[in-house]
């Protein structure tokens, strides 16, 4: 395997996410530096206490995760678990790389494109063949379901990729033809998807108001976990950084049933 420069792998992560198309709600890129090399890479989807003594554990150097830190309007004081996590991360010169919305969006690698994969879904697609997103920065998919099927089918498809029951609001028995998506919490597009003509709206989380708007569209509702359905864009992006880059990557995926 090789060894890179920190700097040969962010410039490799900044050019195949292009983080500055976003506007975020964290900085993207490296929020903790720590070695100046890079052997091993290990990916989750949050830079959390238990991925980072993961990470010590398989002795990486660099944890690249799609949550990150220093998120907007939470409390910039490094105290609690904050401090927790950032000395652990600097005792053990690890660098805690992060992207957010960027991964999201990526038109191969990200969140959307590998959930509508494993769900059978076929984007809309631009002019010129990417995807076509909806809504504010284009972060809602929508396309057509490649083999129609019930609710009730689709929801126990998404049961069995996820490997959770996610939660459904609609009749099982409609037909699902076109679907909308975007991992995470994204249940505040659902009108975006709704506006975007779909059957169906898929997301990781479900707030109070959702369930009044499915009932009275008709457009049904799936909530399938935030991390579950946000597991596969930071894998495919480490398989990529390792199939282009050939440094060491290793996938941990802590479960997290929200």
């Amino acid at each position: 395997m090789n060894t890179l420069s920190t700097r040969e792998l962010i410039d490799w992560l900044n050019t195949t996410l292009t983080p500055e198309r976003f506007r975020d709600y964290c900085p993207n890129g490296l929020q903790v530096q720590g070695s100046e090399t890079v052997r091993h890479v290990v990916t989750g989807v949050t830079a959390s206490r238990a991925l980072l003594e993961a990470a010590i554990e398989q002795q990486a150097d660099t944890v690249l995760v799609h949550h990150g830190w220093f998120w907007k309007n939470e409390d910039p004081r490094i105290v609690g678990p904050k401090r927790a996590r950032l000395a652990l991360a600097l005792a053990n010169n690890l660098n805690v790389i992060g992207y957010h919305l960027p991964l999201d969006a990526h038109p191969e690698l990200g969140n959307n494109a590998q959930l509508g994969l494993r769900f059978g879904f076929e984007p809309d697609r631009t002019p010129d063949g990417n995807p076509r997103g909806y809504g504010e920065q284009g972060l809602v998919w929508a396309g057509a379901v490649t083999e129609p099927v019930t609710l009730g089918a689709l929801t126990e498809r998404i049961e069995s990729v996820l490997q959770r029951t996610p939660v459904v609001i609609g009749n099982p028995d409609q037909r699902i033809e076109r679907a909308g998506w975007c991992t995470g919490g994204a249940q505040g597009y659902f009108q975006t998807a709704i506006d975007a003509g779909v059957h169906v709206f898929i997301t990781g989380e479900i707030s109070e108001p959702c369930y009044h708007l499915a009932c009275e569209t008709g457009v049904a509702f799936i909530a399938a976990g935030h991390h579950a359905t946000e597991r596969y864009g930071i894998k495919a992006l480490g398989d990529a950084l390792q199939a282009q880059l050939g440094v060491n990557v290793s996938f941990i995926d802590l479960d997290n049933p929200a």
